[in-house]
């Protein structure tokens, strides 16, 4: 008898794939505001909240503004990728995601989404996919983001199940890190080298083998 009972995703390169929105958003900032920023600078953002993602953008850049700046400068990027997600169909979706998700469904286990996102449902909603959530997660859920493992253990404790029941899929390092701090067991989206500490690997969500994690 598997001890698996809930499923926990994350959103940006787990079931979609809105990397891209993120990036243009940030490099429209950033140039609006004369700073540096690429895709480079972008790889270090992933999994990060917002505001730590300006951060990072700053100190990158060698400046530092105000929080009251920091904030508004946040909420201005954010303006630019609600635009962009605006586009968001089920299109979007990463191959057999919805696969996925349908055969938990028919195993009886729990799922949750669990992103750092605080527009987590306006993607979800574009995608179409709301309803084969029992939980959702995100941005606005906890105070700490990941690596810190609050939101994970929101979403177990939501669900009702004991972390140790729960399968974490990430595909940032820092969400690993969150994950096996709330002692759950991770399948890692993406490099192998950078996601070293998952308990599984696979290169894209199409090819998780559930049995095999079950």
């Amino acid at each position: 008898m598997s001890k698996v009972k809930a499923f926990i995703f994350d959103l940006d390169g787990v079931i979609t794939d809105t990397a891209e929105f993120h990036y243009l958003a940030w490099k429209k900032l950033a140039q609006e505001e004369g700073m540096e920023f690429d895709r480079e600078i972008n790889e270090t953002l992933k999994g990060v909240s917002r505001t730590e993602s300006l951060k990072r953008i700053l100190a990158h850049n060698g400046r530092t503004v105000s929080e009251n700046v920091l904030e508004a400068w946040a909420r201005r990027k954010n303006g630019y990728y609600l635009e962009f997600i605006e586009t968001i169909t089920p299109a979007h979706l990463l191959p057999r995601v919805v696969n996925i998700l349908e055969l938990l469904k028919q195993k009886g286990i729990k799922t949750a989404l669990g992103s750092a996102s605080k527009n987590a449902r306006a993607v979800l909603s574009g995608l179409e996919i709301t309803d084969y959530f029992d939980v959702i997660g995100d941005g606005n859920s906890v105070e700490r983001s990941k690596p810190a493992p609050d939101l994970f253990l929101f979403c177990a404790e939501k669900l009702n199940v004991n972390p140790e029941c729960c399968v974490v899929v990430e595909d940032a390092e820092a969400g690993v890190e969150a994950a096996k701090k709330a002692a759950m067991t991770v399948v890692g989206i993406g490099d192998p080298e950078k996601l070293s500490e998952a308990d599984y690997v696979y290169g894209a969500p199409a090819e998780i083998n559930l049995d095999l994690i079950l």
